[in-house]
């Protein structure tokens, strides 16, 4: 039997395997047929070497707050139903996203200003960060927020943002526009109307405690009342207080697990998270406290609240993160989360794309024990 040539050694067949791979370029195709490592094509890595997610860190002071505030003198309410500078994964770009499937954004409000409504498909959730009178209106339920209050605007509800005081308003957004624009399906409305006649403003239709009251902390579901709220894809709570999911982080404050001290945000109907596409924690390091490493395939973003998060990742980098910053940690990292601090505990906001994976059978979550063990999450 004569001998196989090898490929790559400048023999006629050589020659012609490059002239192939040029022609499969032009007429715009992929090859995918596994070739050893030390060969010029291999496949494999080609295909596994597109645009990732970096870990990277945003410091507010260093990075946001000067262009924050020269966005608010500069960009009018006037010629934009938005006012937000998005974190982009420097990996990633030209892309808007801050890791593969989710965007955070930092939106700042000038006193008494309030932008006109709009609605997407992307959902979307706002974080208060400072200021006790941000506000958002969610299909007719206006609701005023402050540090650490999470508001839903779920996918095709018409809502609007401002601030309703006298001091200027920050906060958070953190959307799953990269994956709904990945599966083409990204659509905006700007034209909000009322029997017809365009409006500025929507007319409020519910109280503005009525989330609170209807769904208060779970436990207890209310019959009296339709909880098909926007088009059914959501929680039909719509505000989660800060203090409603502190007080649980306090409660259990003496409780052990590998992952830390982490509850979630659920929806009180259903159960299970708030959004298909997107999950939310507020998780608490206590004085001292770092967690065991963590390795999963869902990305995260990291928001502290209170008190300071060291942030380990692969022992490459290091992100000493203060209220008000961003860490990003795309999947398939080793992390762990510290509080340096020995007297205060750190109350970490983070947002992750669990239930995008999930749903499709893909999520993997481990942690490492003290003895070295790998062992699976739950």
């Amino acid at each position: 039997m004569g001998e196989v040539s090898e490929r790559g050694t400048g023999t006629p067949e050589s020659d012609e395997l490059r002239t192939m791979y040029a022609r499969i370029n032009e007429k715009h195709l992929f090859p995918f047929w596994a070739q050893r490592s030390d060969v010029e094509h291999d496949e494999i890595r080609q295909l596994m070497a597109g645009a990732r997610a970096q870990p990277f860190h945003w410091s507010y002071a260093r990075d946001l707050e000067a262009l924050m505030l020269q966005s608010a003198r500069l960009i009018h309410t006037g010629s934009s139903d938005r006012r937000s500078l998005i974190l982009v994964n420097p990996g990633l770009r030209p892309r808007r996203a801050t890791v593969t499937t989710l965007y955070t954004a930092y939106r700042i409000n000038d006193p008494n200003e309030m932008m006109p409504p709009h609605k997407h498909t992307a959902s979307a959730i706002r974080l208060g960060l400072t200021g006790q009178e941000n506000f958002t209106g969610v299909e007719g339920e206006n609701i005023v927020f402050g540090h650490g209050d999470m508001v839903l605007t779920p996918v095709e509800t018409w809502h609007n943002h401002g601030c309703v005081g006298n001091e200027p308003a920050l906060n958070l957004s953190v959307l799953d526009y990269p994956l709904v624009e990945v599966l083409n399906a990204l659509e905006f409305g700007h034209d909000y109307q009322e029997d017809g006649i365009r409006k500025r403003e929507q007319t409020a239709r519910f109280t503005p405690d009525y989330s609170r009251k209807i769904y208060g902390t779970g436990g207890a579901t209310a019959r009296f009342v339709s909880h098909a709220r926007g088009v059914g894809a959501s929680s039909p709570m719509y505000v989660y207080r800060y203090d409603m999911m502190r007080e649980v982080l306090e409660r259990n404050r003496d409780a052990e697990s590998l992952a830390g001290l982490v509850v979630e945000y659920t929806d009180p109907i259903r159960g299970g998270p708030v959004f298909k596409t997107m999950t939310f924690f507020l998780q608490m390091l206590r004085p001292g406290e770092k967690t065991a490493p963590l390795n999963q395939n869902a990305s995260l973003l990291i928001s502290p609240l209170e008190g300071r998060a060291i942030c380990r990742v692969d022992d490459q980098h290091m992100f000493d993160a203060e209220f008000r910053d961003t860490i990003a940690v795309p999947g398939n990292h080793w992390m762990t989360l510290e509080n340096p601090s020995s007297t205060t505990p750190a109350v970490l906001f983070i947002a992750s794309d669990e239930p995008a994976l999930a749903a499709f059978g893909l999520l993997r979550r481990a942690a490492r024990t003290p003895a070295g063990d790998v062992v699976k999450l739950g």
